[in-house]
């Protein structure tokens, strides 16, 4: 009986650091689970600006005609031409591992892109620096991500950092697209939107943070949600039928 105390009391170590390192796993899981969650994505100023805060706060991010740009409140889209950012990370399958031995963390960036449902890449486009999307033959040849948040307020990062610029391309429409400013230079290199020497005209431009805000769920994404989880209780079910079956073979 002491044999089996002493043992007992040896093991405890053992058995309590392996819950311990259970529930670390758990605990990460459950932080990272909003990565898989399709989110709308929404606009924010980093800082107060008299004319723009209040246009541009809580904006939604839109997808139109391969570009991402930003629907506020005055600006003048063609009725039913934008689609809403609705994504999530997504390992991107041939960067993964080149991004992680350049020491940046992240995955690749999708959204639906129509009513239907169809998924994109959200990319950098090379040359202009513009945030477009398009299927993975558009987006292979540009910067693909990597694509993060912050840890407490979970803001866009591309790269590993915040540099998101809306740029006034439409003034009479009032249209602001979305670029990502690669270099830290205010899209001022040679060629770019900010090289008013070279394009021969100024544009506005303001830095902008993009938030990802979870989405309202509606009756649509109820249903959604309970077919899914049907779908895998059924899915889970069977494969234990066929475990059983398995095992009787035996």
């Amino acid at each position: 009986m002491v044999l089996g105390i002493l043992s007992a009391v040896a093991a405890c170590p053992a058995i309590i650091g392996t819950t311990e390192a259970v529930r670390h796993g758990q605990k990460a899981q459950a932080k990272e689970a909003h990565r898989g969650q399709k989110v709308n994505m929404i606009v924010r100023l980093p800082t107060p600006i008299p004319g723009y805060s209040e246009k541009f706060e809580g904006s939604l991010v839109v997808l139109k005609d391969n570009k991402i740009y930003i629907q506020h409140a005055q600006s003048k889209f063609p009725p039913y031409s934008v689609h809403p950012f609705a994504g999530y990370y997504l390992p991107y399958p041939s960067n993964q591992n080149k991004w992680a031995g350049a020491g940046y963390k992240g995955e690749g960036l999708v959204s639906t892109i129509n009513d239907e449902n169809h998924l994109n890449w959200i990319y950098v486009d090379r040359d202009t620096h513009e945030l477009k999307y398009g299927v993975k033959q558009e987006a292979e040849p540009n910067c693909c991500g990597p694509w993060d948040c912050t840890s407490v307020d979970k803001r866009m990062t591309f790269e590993g950092w915040e540099g998101f610029i809306a740029v006034q391309e439409d003034p009479e429409k009032d249209i602001w697209a979305l670029y990502f400013d690669r270099f830290d230079d205010g899209l001022s290199s040679e060629g770019l939107i900010g090289d008013a020497e070279t394009t021969g005209k100024q544009v506005r431009m303001l830095e902008v943070q993009l938030i990802r805000k979870e989405r309202q769920k509606n009756f649509e994404m109820a249903q959604e949600e309970r077919v899914e989880r049907v779908r895998a209780m059924l899915g889970k079910q069977k494969e234990q039928q066929e475990q059983g079956l398995q095992g009787d073979d035996e």
